[in-house]
């Protein structure tokens, strides 16, 4: 058997026809129906990649991507959105939280088996992942979940280490606080788009004594965005 593929998928006639495809194709399937199992699918072994349901019960799709992007064991491995949702927003969102392709159903087999061997072949030759970046004297690296500024540790939570890596990778890109919510915190399903401001606040705050809180510049009306020097 060739590489192993995670497919997960809660519709089974989608996912057993997914995963049969794949097995056709070369591939090892691995099957999951929600992203609970699949997270217990992760941690007993790591796949070479995984198909991935943007809809799914309980914990979103997008929620499980983000846990794979933001973990050090998983982060590396390419995963593919599979999406009923056809509009350019729907694609960008899942792009952005780190999704290496997008198709939309209903799709072939031959084209999906396709598409999971490009992404697959442009991770082995260096694609895209979570990666240290370092503005103004701020640097954020997602490896070990540690900032700086000037040299000097800053202590930051999980959460406000997400939105200043986040904002970091993107910037000068203007973000509303609902996108912000769904690409830095899919995984926080009770999260309220007031709660944002609440740590665009607290991470000012942090970056304050470095003197660096200017880096994230409000926009009235629109959101935040990090200025680029």
């Amino acid at each position: 058997m060739g590489a192993a593929i995670l497919v997960v998928e809660d519709d089974p006639n989608t996912l057993e026809l997914v995963s049969l495809g794949l097995e056709d194709a070369g591939y090892r399937a691995l099957r999951a129906a929600s992203a609970e199992e699949a997270e217990r699918a992760l941690a007993s072994e790591l796949p070479d990649g995984v198909v991935l349901d943007l809809v799914l019960p309980g914990q979103s799709g997008l929620a499980l991507l983000r846990r794979i992007r933001f973990e050090e064991r998983t982060q590396r491995v390419p995963v593919l959105l599979l999406s009923g949702h056809a509009l350019e927003e729907d694609r960008v969102l899942g792009l952005e939280a780190g999704a290496d392709d997008y198709i939309v159903k209903p799709f072939s087999a031959r084209e999906l088996a396709a598409r999971v061997g490009a992404v697959l072949r442009r991770r082995r030759v260096g694609g895209r992942s979570p990666e240290l970046v370092e503005i103004g004297g701020v640097r954020a690296d997602p490896l070990t979940q540690r900032a700086s500024a000037n040299g000097e540790p800053l202590d930051l939570p999980r959460t406000q280490f997400r939105l200043l890596h986040f904002l970091m990778m993107h910037p000068g890109r203007l973000f509303s606080r609902g996108q912000l919510r769904d690409l830095v915190w899919a995984d926080e399903v009770a999260l309220e788009e007031r709660s944002v401001d609440v740590h665009v606040t607290r991470l000012r705050k942090a970056l304050a004594a470095s003197g660096h809180a200017h880096l994230i510049e409000t926009v009235r009306g629109s959101g935040y965005r990090l200025r680029g020097s």
